[in-house]
């Protein structure tokens, strides 16, 4: 298996909730790599310069868990057909409002596509008449399926209830990734190529990788249905799983590390359990027990993006 060419590694677990918001680190060494425990993200912008500064110098990988990347069926819509190059123009000109999901129905429109602002009888078919598609289906990206064809995601655009991930994906791009693409500072997997490929490149490099995506790889009793992410107990039944699998990847955990995985997270509960479970399925992949997967379209690596290590499948069987 052939390790990739990245030195330092992070994983975010974001939220538009600073206090939420949680990122593990591994450092590559000369025998392995060393896991820090899960902090605070701290100031967005200076986030891209500080995980550079920690690299020192050496090719670093951010994963998110947010998408980057938007529906094929509205990139047509809208004109866009370069997601990375469309993406330093929101929030002025014709989108001036896209980064403000809409108040009402008649403020949806393809320049403005996130909706509601907020929960009071809001419809997805409020959504799905304003931007004149065919169902939410037409508003989900090939990776918000999993290899079953499953539904496997929240359509972007839609910003209400515990499983969405738009309000978070604007946050990000607004405050962290557009500026770094307006400098030039980052490279985004798989849009300007496979992480072989971007390694070699200079910048930092990001990546949409899921928690949820990532726990059935170290075969983790949090999926279980009698479990529950949100109590310290059920994340701590996980810690020899998650210490077996940095092992497995040769890994070796700070003694602070250690001590937050076995006592199931207790600073920063489950968001700094899935920023290291993220970190993990990063290094899973740049190790090379994980493949990334993301398929050689112009769709997928021009505007919806992937998933990192989500198998493609046949979607219908929803």
């Amino acid at each position: 298996m052939e390790q990739l060419g990245y030195y330092y590694l992070a994983h975010a677990d974001w939220s538009v909730d600073p206090k939420r918001r949680r990122i593990a680190t591994a450092r590559r060494c000369s025998d392995g790599w060393v896991i820090e425990a899960a902090t605070l993200v701290g100031a967005l912008d200076s986030l891209v310069t500080r995980i550079e500064a920690q690299a020192g110098g050496k090719k670093a990988l951010l994963g998110v868990d947010l998408p980057i990347g938007v529906p094929a069926a509205w990139a047509n819509m809208a004109g866009v057909t370069d997601l990375l190059e469309t993406l330093p123009h929101f929030g002025s000109g014709i989108w001036q409002d896209f980064f403000s999901p809409a108040a009402e129905p008649s403020d949806i429109s393809i320049h403005r596509p996130f909706y509601p602002a907020r929960g009071r009888d809001v419809r997805q078919a409020h959504l799905i008449e304003a931007l004149g598609v065919k169902g939410m289906d037409a508003l989900r990206r090939l990776c918000d399926f999993d290899e079953n064809g499953k539904r496997s995601g929240t359509p972007i655009f839609w910003t209400m209830g515990p499983a969405q991930v738009g309000k978070a994906a604007l946050n990000f791009w607004r405050d962290v990734l557009q500026p770094a693409l307006v400098e030039r500072a980052v490279t985004v997997w798989p849009f300007d190529g496979g992480l072989k490929d971007i390694a070699n490149r200079p910048g930092l490099s990001i990546a949409e990788a899921y928690p949820g995506e990532i726990y059935h790889w170290f075969d983790l009793e949090i999926r279980k249905p009698s479990r529950r992410k949100g109590r310290q107990a059920d994340r701590a039944l996980d810690a020899d799983r998650l210490l077996d699998a940095g092992a497995e990847l040769g890994a070796r955990f700070t003694e602070g590390a250690e001590a937050q995985i076995r006592l199931g997270f207790p600073d920063g509960g489950d968001d700094s359990f899935d920023a290291m479970v993220g970190l993990l399925g990063l290094l899973a992949v740049v190790k090379g027990h994980r493949l990334e997967y993301a398929p050689d379209t112009s769709s997928v690596r021009q505007v919806e993006g992937w998933i990192l290590g989500r198998r493609p499948g046949d979607i219908g069987n929803a």
